[in-house]
C-alpha cells in the first residue's frame, strides 16, 4: 500500500516537475490510501488560487483511493506518535494512517526524512 502526503498531491496538481515522483503512487489507486487530513490540507491550498471546479476535480481524484478517515482509534495513535516522535499533528495523523494500512508514505515534507516506511524525496 501507498499512501502520498498531501505535498505530493499538490506536485501532481501543479503539473510541476517533481510531480513524476508521486505519480507511481498515485496511478495505483487500488493501492493507495489517503488520509481525510490531505483532502483538508490539499483543499486548503488550493482553495487559495483554483477555482471551485477545479477543486471538485482534484478531490474526485484523490476519491479514487481509499479515503481513511480520522477515527477515535487512530486519533490517538497519531496523537501518541506526535508526542513520541515530536511531530507536527497532522503529519503524525498521516503516518499513523500509514501505519494502520502498512502503506509507503511518498513526501518531500522534511519531518519525514529517515523514517521507516517512508520514500522521503529531498526539496531542490
Amino acid at each position: 500500500m501507498n499512501l502520498v502526503d498531501s505535498c505530493g498531491w499538490l506536485e501532481f496538481f501543479a503539473g510541476s516537475d517533481r510531480a513524476s515522483l508521486f505519480l507511481p503512487a498515485i496511478l495505483d489507486v487500488k493501492h493507495l490510501v489517503v488520509p481525510t487530513i490531505c483532502i483538508l490540507e490539499v483543499t486548503k491550498v488550493l482553495a487559495r488560487s483554483y477555482p471551485i471546479d477545479g477543486i471538485v476535480t482534484a478531490l474526485a481524484a484523490m476519491r479514487q483511493a481509499k479515503v481513511v478517515a480520522l477515527d477515535d482509534s487512530l486519533a490517538v495513535e497519531a496523537g501518541q506518535l506526535a508526542t513520541a516522535l515530536k511531530m507536527p499533528t497532522a503529519d503524525a495523523i498521516v503516518l499513523a494512517t500509514a501505519q494502520r494500512y502498512q502503506a509507503i508514505v511518498w513526501t518531500q515534507d522534511a519531518d519525514f526524512a529517515g523514517r521507516p516506511g517512508v520514500k522521503f524525496f529531498k526539496k531542490k
